[in-house]
């Protein structure tokens, strides 16, 4: 075999073994970043096993929210089923009805799913406030 097609060879082992480094880096890094979650609708056909710490997702249906004393309450919905959260702690700021929320605890034995970790979806869209009121 001539000697370029030798050094061909080596560079092309040598690229192929690189890339896989690099997508076998990425996914690892990446593994650790991904929020999974169940939908409601998943919840109801699969409720997995007593005591399972899970996160679910969905929208907030709106006229759902009930503030409590040390929490909320609300209905998270997929459109196709609902599930009932009840919330501990302070929800954020921007927690609000029809938006969407992944809620992350424990789906009681009465349906009611209870959660401690609350984390609220929002548009990367920045909408500067109304100056309807302001004057020049």
């Amino acid at each position: 075999m001539p000697r370029t097609s030798r050094s061909g060879v080596r560079l092309l082992v040598v690229a192929a073994v690189a890339l896989a480094a690099v997508i076998a880096v990425a996914s690892i890094g990446l593994g650790d970043n991904l929020v999974y979650y169940r939908t409601p609708s998943e919840l109801a056909s699969a409720p997995g096993e007593p005591g399972e710490r899970i996160r679910l997702g969905g929208l907030v249906v709106d006229g759902s929210i009930t503030h409590l004393d040390d929490g909320v309450t609300f209905v998270l919905t997929d459109g196709t089923a609902d599930t009932t959260v009840v919330h501990r702690g302070d929800p954020q700021a921007v927690f609000a009805e029809g938006h969407g929320a992944v809620v992350e605890g424990v789906l009681a034995a009465d349906g009611v799913f209870r959660s401690d970790l609350l984390m609220v979806k929002h548009s990367n869209e920045y909408r500067p406030p109304d100056d309807a009121g302001a004057g020049p």
